[in-house]
């Protein structure tokens, strides 16, 4: 098992306190938006073996199989197939969508053909992998997720008694619900840029006013509100105004999963994806929109936000089940005193301590972990669990 050293993003939304309140260090003043964990090419996460700092990902790389198993190796290829965040939002991200795995590889194979260069802002596919991901919260989090009921929509959007809004109003009532949806997005993506600016402006002004009253729908218009406060004039304010708009608790999670659309507003959180880069966006960003792209990609389908609750197993473990293989995540609850817990050791994992202090025992001794702290444990290490504190626990599903 090794002690891992994560880098720290600094995007521009994250917060500028709550990852070093995790960390226990002194803030620096600039935005710290997401700390990563695993062997993800852009950011690899290191270990000290004896020999100094090395990547994670070129450990890996010297002996796929002893470190993630030769099932792990045979399913997902010889990197580590997930990547572990902590995630702490100040302002909105982007409003976006991700590709199921077949739309991954035909995207990414035909910008190969066409010999769109890596690193183009308007690439859409980095890999040819899908990114199903998975948000669990550490304080209460707020997000985006999901079409709203078409009906829905329209009487949240009526309520703003903005006039441009009410052709679109008109089609979510009239129109089956993948079509509605699909022809308000488009139009909305598509319009008059100089006409859209005037109608997010004013339709800030009345979600303002309307989050400010009592009901039901107050907090989401006060979420829309803001978001048009950091992007004033963007088509994706609208677009978000189709959307599920969801609190979590502390320990409550969302699994998001291909063609959702989806923004996460503000919080701090534990978030689990497939180690990819593929992004298709939707607005709330100045980055490139592929609308065509986009529309391809999106399920233009309603449905409530399933939010997720951890289920126990006897040995204690609580998972967050997910329909998919590349990664499992579950957390450990523990009290000082009570018997420690061994963790299986059939894949690779990563071990966040969220709170307290645990330790990690194994066949060449003790590593302590303390908040904000995290450890990389090879497939077939044994590894027994103990301490006071709760643990995020990475892996893939057996």
């Amino acid at each position: 098992m090794d002690r891992l050293v994560n880098t720290v993003r600094p995007y521009a939304w994250g917060s500028t306190t709550a990852i070093p309140e995790l960390l226990g260090v002194r803030p620096t003043g600039e935005p710290q938006a997401e700390m990563w964990m695993g062997a993800h090419p852009g950011a690899p996460s290191r270990v000290d073996r004896g020999t100094g700092p090395v990547a994670l990902s070129e450990v890996i790389a010297a002996d796929p199989e002893g470190e993630l198993g030769a099932d792990a190796v045979s399913l997902f290829g010889p990197q580590l197939p997930f990547l572990l965040k902590v995630l702490a939002a100040a302002s909105p991200l982007s409003l976006q969508v991700h590709p199921d795995l077949e739309q991954a590889k035909e995207g990414y194979a035909d910008e190969e053909e066409r010999g769109v260069p890596a690193d183009a802002p308007h690439r859409n596919y980095k890999d040819a992998n899908h990114k199903p991901e998975l948000i669990c919260a550490l304080t209460p989090f707020n997000g985006l997720c999901g079409f709203r009921d078409p009906n829905e929509a329209a009487e949240l959007l009526a309520a703003l008694e903005v006039d441009s809004l009410k052709p679109y109003v008109d089609i979510l009532h009239a129109h089956p619900e993948s079509h509605a949806l699909r022809e308000v997005l488009t139009a909305v993506l598509t319009a008059d840029r100089e006409a859209m600016t005037e109608t997010v402006r004013q339709a800030a002004a009345a979600a303002e006013r309307l989050g400010a009253l009592d009901g039901p729908h107050a907090p989401a218009y006060a979420a829309y509100a803001s978001i048009a406060q950091h992007y004033p004039g963007d088509p994706g304010v609208i677009a978000a105004m189709l959307l599920n708009f969801v609190t979590l608790q502390p320990g409550e999670a969302l699994y998001l999963g291909a063609g959702v659309p989806h923004a996460y507003l503000d919080g701090l959180g534990v978030e689990i994806m497939a180690n990819s880069d593929n992004v298709l966006r939707c607005g709330l960003t100045p980055k490139h929109v592929d609308v065509p792209e986009l529309l391809r990609i999106v399920r233009f389908e309603s449905a409530a936000p399933a939010v997720l609750r951890p289920e126990a197993d006897p040995s204690g473990e609580e998972l967050y089940t997910t329909p998919i293989g590349e990664f499992r995540l579950s957390r450990h609850v523990l009290a000082d005193g009570a018997a420690a817990r061994p963790l299986p050791a059939t894949g690779p994992q990563i071990l966040l301590c969220a709170s307290g202090e645990v330790s990690l025992r194994g066949a060449e001794g003790e590593l302590p972990l303390k908040r904000g702290e995290s450890a990389f444990v090879p497939a077939g290490e044994e590894v027994v669990l103990g301490g006071d504190g709760t643990v995020f626990r990475a892996t893939v599903t057996a």
